[in-house]
């Protein structure tokens, strides 16, 4: 007894579901009939199983059908199981169709599994948008840098939508853009004096192929001096000369103190030698005197030589007595 009571229990719990899934179901056929929107019931309930909310299918039909777009079940619960958003393309449609912009469900539906924002993309290409860019610093021909900044007034391209680059692209060649009309100026007073100049060459340039926005104007905002970069290049440029100069010359000023280190050392070594040949004469006068080759006679007429020679010197020298006198003094 308590058996049949569990399983009369459980089958009412499954009934009141199906019947409140029914009955939601019901609602969104009713709807959807109220509005001339013909869906089949089944197909509503099959999409449960399908895990598709019926509610956005539904919805999405009635609201381009109100729009006067037809599109199809198929189409938009292929949309949803693709991973695309089904109410984004459906208000993009209807905004494209209601700007006269050529826009097909095929093409709405690939925009938007890009993962672009459709119906953004519908709303810039009807309300152009402005994208500021970042400051752009560029130096001209007399060394001067300037600092720029733009805003670029672009529409989408709803062709190019698809496989077309972005913003940060449009931005980078409007830099680039900026960075050369700058640079090709002769002097900095030149950009200053009309800077529409650098519009003109950035629009001559065709920034926007390949890119999903077409730009329609270029406008420089704001433009400030920076530094003289020619002179900071100058001024660095001699102090590595200067560097140079003195690296060298330090090279040049050890090399001549490792010459006169050598000289010194060897004016010792000379010096030395001069010392060992005198040590020399001793010994050979006391082996001449041993052998008999030299006599007493011959001995003190070469010391009296010697002593002759050591006074001339003497004579012939500077007089230091005089130098005394005048420390004396």
């Amino acid at each position: 007894m308590n058996v049949m009571i569990v399983v009369y229990v459980v089958l009412a719990i499954i009934g009141l579901i199906f019947f409140l899934m029914f009955f939601q179901i019901f609602g969104l056929w009713l709807s959807a009939l109220l509005s001339k929107v013909y869906i089949n019931l089944f197909q509503l309930f099959f999409m449960r199983l399908r895990k598709v909310p019926p509610s956005v299918i539904v919805n999405a039909m009635i609201t381009s059908s109100k729009a006067g777009l037809s599109l199809t079940r198929d189409e938009l619960e292929a949309h949803y199981l693709a991973g695309g958003n089904v109410p984004q393309v459906t208000n993009a449609l209807i905004s494209a169709d209601k700007a006269n912009i050529a826009l097909d469900f095929q093409q709405a539906a690939a925009i938007d599994l890009a993962g672009r924002d459709v119906f953004e993309a519908v709303q810039t290409s009807v309300n152009p948008k402005v994208i500021n860019t970042p400051s752009v610093a560029a130096v001209a021909k007399d060394g001067i840098q300037l600092i720029a900044k733009a805003r670029v007034t672009v529409r989408a391209n709803i062709k190019r939508l698809v496989g077309g680059a972005g913003e940060e692209t449009i931005l980078a060649r409007v830099g680039e853009g900026i960075v050369t009309s700058i640079g090709s100026a002769k002097t900095h007073k030149e950009v200053l004096e009309n800077p529409d100049n650098i519009s003109k060459l950035v629009l001559e340039r065709g920034l926007d192929a390949g890119t999903a926005f077409e730009i329609l104007s270029i406008d420089v905002a704001d433009i400030d001096v920076g530094d003289n970069i020619g002179a900071k290049l100058q001024i660095d440029q001699a102090n590595a000369d200067l560097k140079v100069a003195e690296a060298r010359a330090e090279q040049r000023r050890a090399m001549a103190v490792a010459v006169e280190q050598e000289m010194k050392a060897k004016a010792q070594e000379m010096q030395a030698r001069v010392i060992e040949a005198e040590a020399e004469v001793p010994k050979a006068m006391a082996e001449a005197f041993r052998q008999g080759n030299l006599g007493i006679m011959d001995f003190y007429k070469m010391k009296n030589i010697q002593s002759d020679t050591d006074m001339r010197n003497s004579i012939a020298g500077p007089d230091d007595s005089g130098k005394d006198k005048d420390k004396d003094d």
